[in-house]
């Protein structure tokens, strides 16, 4: 029973920031892979893209939500969208003058998120701190921002013909520019905040379209407000909106932000301007409530308060959020329950799972249900009366507590933590290849792997159809010439969920899907207890790898950051805890595999840069126990074994000396897009470790030209000394193909023997 604090007060009404696009059953992966093989028409892509949007319009109406938002639908992420809205693209993607045709202009759309021969991708980073991805928009002085595209108009039309009334979303402006980087042709010193009066013009002109077109309200993501970044932008901030609160012909604003508290000095500014609404993440942190107590509230502004966090999967506590929100009735005089964030992050619904423990369920709510949270609440709130609900359990209720891990890690001491200095681990030679990790997953393994999980294949008959593929695997790359192996992880979906699968304290779905880019989806694992390791995870398929070559084979394990970052966790306890735990389950895993005679060990650290505050006054605390947790995971080898870890899109220039803090012996980066930045940071600082920059874009199904790859290598020689170089791809190569794959190693190892014979 969930009562009302406020039954006489003002009406209250609820929505969500957006909902996942891909479909319950992973329609829009299943679509659009099938147009980009030429399988299906543009057409046909349009059509079913069209069917999950108004999906998504029923399950949010028949779910109870008020305001239902359009516009959140992507083929690969919003800020592409916005780029392409506002014909925001560089030189090398213009279109031929039939660009009018469709087609045509899904073609140059995924060229940009994928690239196509002569046209390398745009650079593509971490969405804040989630493992969502976007594309970063390339501009400079001579771009011209103007509004060339419908999309937002059109998808409010096609929604209001199915009989819905929704609230469009756009990127923010200040989120847009503040995201965007500048041209390799841009002056030293020039910033993409430079083009913002023209980029105002151009959403002004979309927010009168819209407004002619019915809508009511726009929705403008700020997220950047979250970031020191945007904290400092509070003079553009106020520029923004005091332009477009001014239009006169416009639908009322909401600026919305999320990810964090944007600060008592932005929410000023946005209670000032002339804007309608502001959302607010109130589950992220505890400031942000303290932001509205000190600017004295909301007044008039219309407060959309986050309170149904948009980015884990446990339930709502409803008493907590109903007391919250009686508070902040105080604080505004108009008000709507939201979830924190947009649920793009979270899977569909909970009742496509069938296997969880009924302990654990009971505490989960995806995004079917965490709609029905904010529905709920409204009511509740507006309507005066007490409603019935199960409530919410905590989410430590499911879990458990294990004595031997926590007297295990109790009676750790510093030298836990520590390497030997005079290790003689180190490149075989200037430039030494490898690759990531994973090798192409073909049909046949992936029909195999579901066939072998519903029991129709023999254990037995799986295992040797493995050790074929290894052998395949191993031979390929002994005739390229690639000079440290891997084994290819045939018997891996994930390499989250597959460790996930074998630690205790996890717990996986089978249908748990999010997007984490264009067509590309994962199933996040629940952590929701004390972790430990049964039992080794790799050591039978690494030993055999290595008993099929005379060259070194690394051992592959996925770190202990990332295996938080791409999982929901648990809340019960500090992040850094439940880090610990994963990486001592991991030391376990390092040890067996070095005493099987493994001496490349790679330790994948993947989201290391992801999960880093979005505030620089909160980023050491969360250094100190990411690298403690590296470092208990790989600190117990003999002086002789290489450390290797890996990161990928994300920038690092934050946090080299997180990078150096680990005392990896090799670390391995994307590089690619980012045209070797992170390296020339390495090399000011004097990096004397092992390096190797990712040579080439594995997200791109291009394949690059030896003189392409031996310019990008030629480059970090330039910035490191090449008997630190490494040579490898941007990341593992699962969702690429053999024929591809083959040809961009064999270019890559010629372009590191061209180089090599310059040294």
């Amino acid at each position: 029973m969930v009562s009302n604090p406020a039954a006489s007060g003002p009406s209250v009404r609820s929505t969500v920031h957006g909902y996942p696009r891909i479909g319950p059953a992973r329609e829009l992966k299943r679509a659009s892979e099938s147009y980009w093989k030429g399988d299906t028409t543009a057409a046909e892509l349009d059509a079913v893209a069209a069917d999950l949007r108004r999906g998504v319009y029923a399950r949010l109406r028949e779910a109870g939500v008020d305001d239902i938002p359009s516009n959140t639908f992507s083929y690969y992420d919003q800020v592409l969208d916005t780029a392409v809205l506002f014909d925001l693209v560089p030189a090398r993607f213009t279109s031929p003058a039939q660009a009018e045709e469709r087609d045509e202009q899904l073609r140059r759309y995924f060229a940009l998120a994928r690239g196509e021969q002569g046209a390398p991708p745009l650079e593509m980073t971490k969405w804040f701190d989630t493992n969502y991805h976007y594309l970063v928009p390339e501009l400079s002085p001579s771009t011209r921002p103007r509004l060339v595209g419908d999309k937002p108009l059109a998808e409010f039309r096609e929604a209001a013909e199915a009989g819905f009334q929704t609230r469009p979303v756009l990127v923010g402006p200040l989120t847009f520019l503040l995201l965007a980087k500048a041209a390799e042709d841009a002056p030293e010193g020039w910033e993409p905040i430079e083009l913002l009066d023209q980029l105002l013009d151009a959403y002004a002109k979309l927010l009168g379209d819209l407004s002619a077109a019915g809508a009511t309200e726009v929705q403008l993501d700020e997220p950047i407000l979250a970031t020191d970044e945007g904290r400092a932008a509070v003079d553009h901030l106020e520029r923004v909106y005091r332009r477009l609160g001014s239009l006169t012909e416009r639908p009322s604003l909401l600026v919305s932000t999320y990810f964090g508290s944007i600060g008592a000095a932005a929410l000023r500014v946005l209670k000032d301007s002339p804007v309608e609404a502001v959302g607010l993440d109130l589950v992220t942190d505890s400031e942000g409530a303290s932001d509205l107590t000190a600017v004295s509230g909301l007044g008039s502004t219309r407060l959309v308060a986050g309170v149904v966090d948009g980015r884990n999967v446990w339930r709502t506590d409803l008493p907590a959020a109903v007391a919250e929100l009686g508070t902040l009735l105080a604080l505004t005089d108009e008000l709507t329950v939201s979830t924190s964030c947009s649920l793009l992050h979270v899977p569909i619904d909970l009742d496509a799972e069938t296997s969880l423990a009924p302990g654990l369920r009971s505490t989960l709510a995806f995004a079917e249900q965490k709609t029905r949270e904010v529905a709920l609440l409204g009511r509740v709130l507006s309507e005066g009366a007490d409603a019935d609900y199960q409530g919410a359990s905590e989410p430590q209720d499911a879990s458990f507590t294990d004595a031997r891990v926590r007297a295990r890690l109790d009676a750790l001491g510093p030298d836990a933590y520590e390497r030997p200095q005079d290790r003689d681990a180190a490149a075989l030679r200037p430039l030494t290849t490898t690759t990531i990790g994973s090798f192409p997953q073909t049909a046949e393994l992936r029909r195999a792997r579901a066939a072998h999980r519903r029991g129709e294949l023999p254990t037995e008959d799986y295992k040797a159809l493995l050790r074929a593929e290894i052998d395949r695997v191993i031979a390929l790359q002994e005739e390229i010439g690639l000079d440290v192996l891997v084994h290819g992880e045939p018997e891996r979906n994930d390499m989250v969920q597959y460790f996930a699968e074998q630690l205790e304290g996890y717990a996986t779905t089978e249908n748990g899907w999010v997007q984490s880019y264009g067509s590309r989806c994962v199933r996040p694992p629940i952590l929701f207890g004390d972790v430990s390791r049964p039992e080794p995870m790799t050591v039978e398929w690494i030993t055999y790898a290595q008993s099929r070559t005379d060259k070194p084979v690394k051992g592959m394990l996925t770190g202990p950051v990332t295996m938080l970052a791409w999982s929901f966790v648990r809340i019960d306890q500090p992040l850094g805890e439940t880090a610990r735990q994963v990486g001592l389950a991991l030391r376990d895993e390092v040890s067996d595999l070095e005493r099987a005679g493994i001496r490349h060990i790679q330790v994948d650290e993947a989201a290391l840069r992801e999960l880093l505050p979005l505030r620089e006054e909160h980023r050491a605390a969360y250094l100190k126990w990411a690298v403690d947790s590296f470092r208990l995971a790989t600190s117990g080898v003999a002086s002789s074994t290489t450390i290797h870890t890996h990161m990928c899109y994300s920038e690092f220039n934050q946090i080299v000396d997180g990078i150096e803090a680990l005392d990896a012996d090799v670390t391995s980066v994307e590089a690619a897009r980012s045209r070797m930045e992170l390296v020339e940071a390495l090399g000011e600082r004097g990096y004397k470790r092992g390096i190797g920059p990712g040579v080439y874009d594995i997200h791109s199904p291009r394949v690059p030209s030896v003189e392409e790859i031996e310019a990008s290598l030629r480059l970090a020689v330039s910035h490191v000394d090449a008997a630190n170089l490494w040579a490898n791809p941007d990341c593992g190569l699962k969702t690429r193909g053999y024929t591809e794959t083959e040809q961009a190693l064999r270019n890559m190892v010629e372009a590191a023997r061209r180089v090599r014979a310059d040294l």
